[in-house]
This record gives C-alpha cells, sequence and structure tokens, in this order.
C-alpha cells in the first residue's frame, strides 16, 4: 500500500482509484433505475459518432484520422464505460509494474511522468482488447452500412432510462439484417414516458435522436 501511494505513484494509484469509483457509481445508478454507461455513451455517439461506411477526405482528413484512432479502440462498437474502465485498469497496473522494476533496478522510482509513457503504451492495447472483446457481447454499433434513415417505422426496445419528450433514453433495434443497433429515443407526445423495456415505434428523426410513439399492441409490429 505504502508503495502504491508514493508520489511517483500517485498517477498510477489515481487510475484504479478512479476505475473504482466509477464501478460504485454505476452500481448506485442502477439501483436508481438509470446507467452511467448510457448517459455517457449516449453523449459520446452525439459527440464522436463514427460511422465506418463515411470517407473523409481534403481537409477532413485530421478529423478522419482521429475517428479512425477511436475506432481502434472501440470507442462506439463498445459500451464507453468498459472501454473506460479497461484503460484505467491497463495503465493503473502497468504504471505500478514499470515502477517496481525501476525500483528493482536502481533502488528508485522513476518520475510518475516518464513512468507513464512505458505504461500508456501497455494501456491503450490493454484497452483495444478490451474493446474488441466487448463489442462481441454488446455490439453498439455496426459497421455495415445502413442508413439511420432506415429505422423510422422500426420497432425499438429501450435498453437504458426512461425516454421523456425532453430527456432521451437508449434504445435498441435490428435492422432488415438482424443486426443490432443502438440509438437515443425521445418520446414525441408531450407526457408520455418510456421505461426500460418498453416497446416503442420511431416516428421520425430530432437531430442525433428519433422521436418515438408507444408500439400498442398491432399484430403487424415486429418485436425486436
Amino acid at each position: 500500500m505504502d508503495f502504491a501511494l508514493q508520489p511517483a505513484n500517485h498517477l498510477f494509484s489515481g487510475a484504479l482509484g478512479l476505475m473504482l469509483a466509477i464501478g460504485l457509481v454505476e452500481l448506485v445508478a442502477m439501483m436508481l433505475g438509470a446507467s452511467l454507461s448510457d448517459l455517457i455513451g449516449m453523449g459520446l455517439d452525439h459527440d464522436l459518432h463514427i460511422e465506418v461506411h463515411h470517407e473523409v477526405a481534403g481537409p477532413e482528413a485530421t478529423e478522419g484520422a482521429w475517428a479512425a484512432a477511436l475506432g481502434w479502440l472501440y470507442i462506439g462498437r463498445a459500451p464507453f464505460m468498459v472501454i473506460l474502465v479497461g484503460f484505467l485498469l491497463g495503465f493503473g497496473l502497468a504504471g505500478l509494474a514499470v515502477q517496481s522494476v525501476a525500483r528493482s533496478l536502481t533502488g528508485d522510482l522513476l518520475p510518475g511522468l516518464i513512468a507513464a509513457l512505458p505504461a500508456l503504451a501497455v494501456a491503450l492495447p490493454v484497452t483495444r482488447g478490451v474493446g474488441r472483446s466487448f463489442s462481441r457481447i454488446f455490439p453498439k454499433e455496426e459497421t455495415y452500412a445502413v442508413s439511420s434513415d432506415s429505422f423510422v417505422g422500426q420497432v425499438a426496445t429501450v435498453s437504458g432510462g426512461t425516454a421523456t419528450d425532453a430527456q432521451s433514453a437508449e434504445g435498441k433495434l435490428r435492422d432488415i439484417h438482424g443486426r443490432t443497433h443502438y440509438l437515443r429515443v425521445l418520446a414525441d407526445i408531450p407526457g408520455e414516458t418510456f421505461p426500460r423495456g418498453a416497446q416503442v415505434l420511431i416516428v421520425r428523426r430530432d437531430g442525433a435522436a428519433f422521436r418515438v410513439i408507444s408500439a400498442g399492441a398491432s399484430p403487424a409490429l415486429v418485436e425486436t
């Protein structure tokens, strides 16, 4: 414990502490019927949305490189909180391991920022591995060229949070290829609410989100 609390190790012990704090907050949020993962993930879908089939050229090349880097880490294709926890865990443990080796060889610890370089080199591939593994279990976004406009008229399931006309929730649906897509949904009619598990019909797009109404009990609607 004393080793982890050394000033040169604050960066790494802090990463591990943040990882534990995120887990605690996520547990409390789930007990309250919400999900920190859903809220942050939906924000990233809006701000850092990655569409693999979108071509980037000319002055947008830098933006394309940034999107490629995020894609390499599977951000947008696996739950963001899982990727963040994987990074924090890899970075924290790798940093402490580097410092342990440094102390064994030299009798002293490296400055935190210097030790952070090899720790980061280890953490990034670990993060990618975590993202790749969880993207197969909890696919967040498919890489197939399916237009999101085609979601209008389909039935989705509220998978995280509660959707109202002012507050979005996470919804999921299956496209015509049978692949799962996650999206933000808002109630189309003021006063309506759709809790987790509710079946909703997508009626129109509203910016980065989709407006929905109750799917009702119509036999023509196919549950997703």
